[in-house]
C-alpha cells in the first residue's frame, strides 16, 4: 500500500511556546485518519502545516512524496482543505457558489456548470441549488462546503473538525459523504473531537497530547488499551463511583471485585462494560486549558 501522508519528527514553535513537540505519522493512501486530541493538543497546527498554510518548525512532511516546505506548490494541487466554519458566499446560491469556485479553479464555464450539478446531486443538494446559502441549515451549509473542495478531485482532502456544531443527522449524513470520498480512492486526514466520528470512520487513530502523538491504532486496538471489559460502581442514582479495568476473564473479575471496599459502597451496583474511545481518550489526555490560537497568541 503506497503513502498518502508522511510525517517525521516534526515540530513547531511560536517563540519558547511549543505547539508540536516532534510529530511522526503515516497516513496509507485511500484510507481515513483520524486525529483526535483535546482543544490546544495542536490538531489545527499540524493541518495548517501538512496543507502549507505555516511553515514546520523542524522535521519533514509529504504528501504524496511532495515536501510540504520544499515542493508546496505541488503539495496544493494534490489536495483540498474543509476548516472548522463553512467557507460559503451566503448571498450566493449553491449553483453560484460551485460555478465560481470551479471558474477559479480552471473550468470552462460549460464544464463549471456541469460540476456544479454533479457535486449538487452528490451531496444531496440538488433541490437547494438555486436557494441562497444564507437560508441553508449548518448542515447543509458544511456539505457545501465539503462540495467546494471537491471540485477538482483532490487525491488527498484534510478536514478540520468538519462536523462541529452539527446536530446528529447533518452529522451522520456528511459522515456518508466522506465514506463516499474514499469509495472513489480518496484519502480523508481528519481532525475531530466526536469520538464516536472516529470510531465510526477511521481506518486509523491518532491521539495527540500536549504537541506528542500519545497512542496511535485502530479503534479496536486503541480501546483494548484500556483492557477487554470495565467494571463500573454506580450508586442507585446512576451516579460513578469508581471504576477498574479488567482483561475480562472470570478470575481476573473475581479479583476486581474481592478488591473493592464493600462497606464504601453498601448500596452500589455492579456493571460491567466494553470500554470505549471516550475511555481511551480520557486515560491518555487531561484537559486543555488553551487553543493552538492561544498557544500562538500567549507566545507573542
Amino acid at each position: 500500500m503506497t503513502t498518502a501522508v508522511q510525517i517525521s519528527g516534526l515540530t513547531k514553535s511560536y517563540g519558547k511556546q511549543q505547539v508540536l513537540a516532534g510529530i511522526d505519522l503515516t497516513v496509507p493512501t485511500g484510507t481515513i485518519f483520524a486525529l483526535l486530541g483535546p482543544n490546544g493538543a495542536g490538531k489545527t497546527t499540524l493541518i495548517n502545516i501538512l496543507s502549507t498554510l505555516i511553515p514546520p518548525s523542524g522535521g519533514r512532511a509529504t504528501i504524496l512524496g511532495h515536501d510540504v516546505v520544499a515542493d508546496a506548490a505541488m503539495v496544493r494541487r494534490s489536495i483540498s482543505l474543509t476548516g472548522q466554519y463553512a467557507a460559503v458566499d451566503e448571498l450566493l446560491t449553491g449553483t453560484e457558489n460551485l460555478v465560481l469556485m470551479s471558474r477559479l479553479s480552471g473550468l470552462s464555464a460549460a464544464d463549471a456548470r456541469r460540476r456544479a450539478a454533479e457535486l449538487l446531486a452528490d451531496f444531496d443538494l440538488s433541490d437547494a441549488g438555486r436557494r441562497r446559502v444564507k437560508t441553508y441549515s449548518g448542515g447543509m451549509r458544511r456539505r457545501l462546503d465539503l462540495a467546494l473542495s471537491l471540485i477538482t478531485a483532490p487525491p488527498v482532502l484534510f478536514l478540520d473538525e468538519p462536523t462541529t456544531g452539527l446536530d446528529t443527522r447533518s452529522r451522520q449524513s456528511l459522515w456518508q459523504s466522506i465514506r463516499d470520498l474514499v469509495g472513489v480512492g480518496t484519502t480523508i486526514f481528519l481532525t475531530t473531537q466526536y469520538l464516536e466520528e472516529a470510531d465510526q470512520l477511521a481506518d486509523r487513530i491518532a491521539v495527540i497530547n500536549d504537541g506528542l502523538v500519545v497512542a496511535e491504532g485502530s479503534a479496536a486496538e486503541l480501546k483494548a488499551q484500556i483492557g477487554t471489559e470495565l467494571v463500573e460502581l454506580r450508586d442507585p442514582s446512576g451516579r460513578l463511583l469508581a471504576e477498574h479495568p479488567t482483561d475480562g476473564t472470570i478470575d481476573d473479575l473475581q479479583t476486581v471485585l474481592a478488591g473493592l471496599d464493600r462497606s464504601a459502597y453498601p448500596e452500589a451496583q455492579v456493571i460491567i462494560r466494553k470500554p470505549t474511545l471516550d475511555d481511551v481518550f480520557l486515560a491518555l489526555t487531561g484537559p486543555a486549558e488553551t487553543s493552538d490560537h492561544d498557544r500562538m497568541e500567549l507566545a507573542r
